[in-house]
């Protein structure tokens, strides 16, 4: 096992690692930019590394400045968390020549599933459903309008080298696909500096539902069942719940098997999540696979009663998986809180947090980094919690829900508790009947007006 593990990561993430490593009897090292001097990770942590100023690319993404903090605090091994360098190929691989671990996986299989485009052909070779689609990146806009006859409309374009929804289009008909492909293209290039695109059969009223997988180092995987992440706005997810309303145990069992047979036929190392678009007839398809532990990941522990950083941990350090796949036990439903405006296009709300009042109660998690005088940078990921729900049904998640969120109190700046404290009540939300357009159709009521 290892002695001393890197964290290099900050927020809620890092300190959920953090709680872990303690708990396992391993040391840690948080590192921070001159922007978190003041975050809870570096409280807590058993050394702290400052690497640079508040820009990520300075800091949090500055892979020098990172190995140089590991090798000065001898560290054997680093936890990258999510976002930032988490599925970084390079990273990885510097990570190893310098005998340092990665909590995650190889500089291979990043490479294999972190390019859509790659991963999709690798996923067709493993015998998982894929969205039709074209044959890895499409060279021209001749080559897109021949795929999209083929495929026929409505068609998706989708930059290879993707997140977040950057470089996405719909295209309904073939008079919208130019501007389509010429503004996607310039989008991608300025937020990856790659602008191959890529074509898929867009699904309509598409589920979005991930499966988590463990895999060891001996070639075996195993799920943790699955996570409807369908409720989302500009492709970014807002509400996360296992199990999700649409399962079925045939189809749970079915994805399972696809999930477990797509990470052993890359020999896949760590945790991570193999995601699919589900239609209305219950059909799904490979979308992409995350080679990382998942924001989301909190709701999977709940209802499967195990700690995932902690599996990580103990397959990065060469133990093996029990093999078994798991169902969920329980309900949860996972909201997250962002320092955004819900009633100004959700705008960011960076500042000072005058007052910060945590829900809690029996079922109630909350995992944040936040307290009464912090302040938030305005440089980084604007979420500052995530509060997790866990009872035996859904329904009474969607009521101890309703409860702790009226219960949370963050004064100072601006939340999206309002939102979320709306969407609770939503009549079709609390049915359980949503898709990834839900929120196209949610009305959003400002009590101010």
């Amino acid at each position: 096992m290892f002695k001393k593990v890197l964290i290099a990561n900050r927020g809620e993430i890092a300190l959920r690692v953090i709680r872990t490593c303690k708990e396992m009897g391993i040391k840690t090292v948080a590192v921070y930019s001159s922007a978190d001097a003041d975050s809870l990770h570096v409280r807590f942590a058993d050394e702290a590394v400052c690497i640079g100023p508040a820009a990520s690319s300075e800091s949090y993404l500055s892979i020098p400045n990172i190995i140089a903090a590991a090798e000065i605090t001898n560290a054997d091994a680093i936890h990258p968390g999510y976002g930032f360098l988490s599925e970084n190929a390079k990273f990885s691989r510097i990570c190893a020549e310098h005998g340092i671990k990665f909590i995650g996986a190889s500089g291979d299989q990043i490479d294999k599933m972190g390019d859509k485009a790659t991963a999709k052909e690798t996923m067709k070779e493993a015998g998982v459903p894929c969205v039709p689609g074209s044959e890895g990146i499409l060279e021209t806009y001749e080559d897109a309008v021949t795929k999209a006859r083929e495929i026929g409309y409505p068609v998706m374009i989708k930059a290879t080298a993707g997140g977040g929804g950057k470089g996405m289009r719909a295209i309904l008909e073939q008079s919208e696909l130019k501007s389509a492909w010429d503004s996607a293209r310039r989008e991608a290039a300025a937020a990856f500096g790659n602008d191959g695109m890529y074509m898929e059969k867009l699904i309509l009223e598409p589920r979005h539902i991930e499966i988590q997988i463990i895999g060891d180092s001996f070639g075996k995987a195993c799920h943790l069942s699955e996570r409807d992440c369908s409720v989302q706005r500009r492709h970014q997810k807002l509400v996360e719940e296992t199990p999700s309303p649409f399962m079925t145990d045939k189809l749970r069992k079915k994805m399972g098997e696809a999930a477990v047979k797509a990470a052993e036929y890359i020999a896949y190392e760590g945790a991570g999540t193999v995601e699919f678009l589900v239609d209305k007839d219950r059909n799904f398809y490979f979308m992409e696979m995350n080679t990382r532990i998942q924001v989301e990941h909190p709701i999977t522990e709940q209802v499967v009663g195990f700690d995932l950083i902690r599996e990580q941990i103990k397959v990065a350090a060469g133990e093996p998986i029990s093999g078994k796949n798991y169902l969920p036990q329980m309900h949860s439903i996972e909201v997250r809180i962002n320092a955004e405006d819900a009633f100004n296009e959700f705008r960011p709300s960076p500042g000072m947090i005058t007052s910060f009042h945590a829900p809690g109660g029996h079922g109630v998690r909350l995992d944040t980094h936040c307290y009464s005088g912090y302040a938030i940078p305005p440089y980084y990921d604007s979420m500052i919690a995530k509060l997790i729900i866990t009872a035996r049904t859904r329904e009474e998640s969607l009521d101890k829900l309703e409860r702790a969120l009226n219960e949370f109190i963050v004064e100072g700046i601006k939340t999206t508790i309002p939102f979320h404290q709306q969407l609770v009540k939503d009549k079709m939300f609390r049915e359980g009947v949503y898709t990834t357009k839900f929120m196209e159709d949610f009305v959003l009521e400002n009590p101010t007006e």
